[in-house]
């Protein structure tokens, strides 16, 4: 009888574990969620994490510290609508189509991962900046910023009961906002039956930098270290370097340094806040008669603080999500991303903006948290790109990844295991010349150590050692202790190219365009 009850239970034991593994083979396969959050213009340098000397930020540096933070995340090409379109087609600007801003609307008819996402399943959302000029498409929920959208009560288009597209108003600051009609989406207006992509995407710290009623005081009182590069004079590179216009010193306006009445559309207190922060920094500065360098010096100071209390406003409203997920129980099913469209220059070589194929706009900051699945607190230095954002969300999701998208899934990276075949080498290219800040047009290709740049209407090349030359002040394009180097980035360039179908002329609507062939990802 003692055996016939040993056996018993050893039977129940095994009918008890096989109930269990069949449990947890379920709740692996289950679908997780995903909240997308992705800013404008955010450098990794204006991240604690990323080892910011000039700010902190708690709720990005929390992602990082529970998760994975990258510390080679290229762009394809450094401008806000193009970084966009890459990210949702996993195509490369010449094969998506929007390959520089203020030209024609994203095609919204082609083939897009939140698409393929809702195919398996996924309700789907895009709440925030747009910035592609077109009706967003691929949505169940869509409530966007009309254009750049300004900082203060901006005009949003979504869609009425009768599924119409309408433009809302709405009063108070605009990264608070984005972040309210988030929130609400996840409280009241998703199915709880679903697993849900939500795109929770900022205007801030865009260009011209106006801080919300919280931050109009942050980092007074204090001086923010000036980066090294802020005296370049471009020499040692090509004329390219020389040529833009986007210095602190010669291209910031009275409308971005705060000097004048401030913005137009302030309600009463909103106005009220602002000139009690500005009017008595403005009457100092105007008193004081700055000339030569102190004056550069002051709107150093005025800029970098104006950006950064932008960026602390972005990092705020991460912890409301981030606290929302952990209040409901979600956080663990919950994938979280927080990324930006491109670098920025945060006085570098005496800039603002982007653009470049330099490393501070060539680099994204990107930090995701996965619990249960990435490690928290690794650091990973892979070469990975916004070109492969669709499709690790859809290796995410389970979701078969088309052949022609040309980016890869960093899935198995985010668990720890780079693929043998993993990439050594990022291709780029920049298109937005004649265009604002007067970036000439280039493409290049980079391996993480070396960088060789084409400024192809200059006819100039540049070559960087990053290594002994992290700050790329010294061009050593043509010098034979570099040759080989030179030569085997050169043929990498080409195969590059080749591999991503780049046509040989630009796809401008001023040039002849090529027959684009449908890309092929595989080798």
């Amino acid at each position: 009888m003692k055996l016939f009850m040993n056996k018993t239970s050893s039977i129940s034991a095994l009918v008890v574990m096989a109930g269990v593994l069949a449990v947890s083979s379920v709740e692996a396969a289950k679908q997780p969620n995903v909240v997308f959050i992705f800013t404008d213009d955010h450098s990794a340098h204006a991240i604690s994490a990323y080892g910011s000397r000039i700010n902190k930020t708690p709720h990005i540096d929390r992602i990082a510290q529970e998760g994975m933070r990258f510390k080679k995340c290229y762009v394809t090409n450094a401008i806000c609508g193009p970084s966009r379109a890459v990210i949702l087609t996993g195509k490369h600007s010449h094969l998506n189509g929007f390959f520089q801003n203020g030209r024609s609307p994203f095609d919204g008819s082609q083939q897009t991962f939140p698409k393929l996402l809702r195919k398996v399943g996924y309700e789907t959302a895009m709440i925030g900046k747009w910035h592609l000029k077109s009706v967003p498409t691929g949505f169940d929920h869509f409530d966007v910023l009309i254009g750049q959208g300004p900082y203060y009560n901006p005009p949003m288009r979504t869609t009425n009961d009768a599924g119409e597209v309408v433009v809302e108003k709405n009063t108070g600051y605009t990264t608070d906002l984005v972040t309210d009609k988030a929130l609400d989406w996840l409280k009241q207006e998703r199915k709880g039956d679903k697993p849900f992509m939500l795109m929770l995407q900022h205007k801030a710290p865009h260009r011209n930098w106006q801080p919300g009623p919280d931050h109009l005081n942050s980092f007074n009182n204090i001086e923010i270290p000036e980066p090294e590069t802020l005296w370049d004079d471009y020499t040692g590179r090509s004329k390219a370097a020389a040529n833009q216009t986007m210095t602190i010193a010669r291209h910031l306006t009275p409308n971005d340094l705060k000097l004048n009445a401030g913005p137009n559309n302030l309600t009463p207190e909103q106005k009220k806040l602002w000139d009690a922060a500005y009017q008595p920094k403005n009457d100092a500065f105007l008193k004081a008669n700055l000339q030569g360098k102190d004056r550069i010096k002051w709107m150093y100071q005025r800029y970098i603080k104006d950006y950064l209390r932008c960026v602390q406003s972005v990092d705020d409203n991460i912890g409301r999500v981030l606290k929302y997920l952990d209040d409901t129980g979600l956080a663990d099913d919950t994938v979280v991303i927080y990324s930006s469209d491109q670098g920025w220059y945060l006085g570098e070589h005496g800039w603002y903006d982007k653009r470049w194929m330099y490393e501070e706009s060539l680099v994204m900051p990107l930090v995701i948290r996965w619990p249960g699945v990435v490690e928290p607190g690794s650091i990973n230095e892979d070469i990975v790109s916004n070109l492969d954002f669709a499709e690790t969300f859809l290796d995410i999701a389970g979701a078969t990844i088309p052949d022609d998208m040309q980016g890869k899934s960093f899935l198995p990276i985010l668990k720890g295991s780079t693929p043998a075949d993993w990439r050594k080498t990022f291709y780029y290219h920049y298109y937005e010349f004649p265009g604002a800040h007067s970036v000439a047009r280039h493409y290049g290709v980079t391996d993480g150590h070396y960088k060789l740049i084409n400024f192809y209407e200059n006819k100039d090349w540049e070559m960087f050692d990053l290594t002994a030359d992290p700050n790329e002040l010294q061009s050593i394009y043509g010098r034979k202790e570099y040759a080989g180097i030179q030569s085997r980035l050169e043929k990498e360039l080409a195969r590059l190219r080749k591999y991503y179908n780049v046509p040989k002329e630009d796809p401008d609507s001023t040039r002849p365009k090529p027959r684009q062939k449908r890309a092929n990802n595989k080798k």
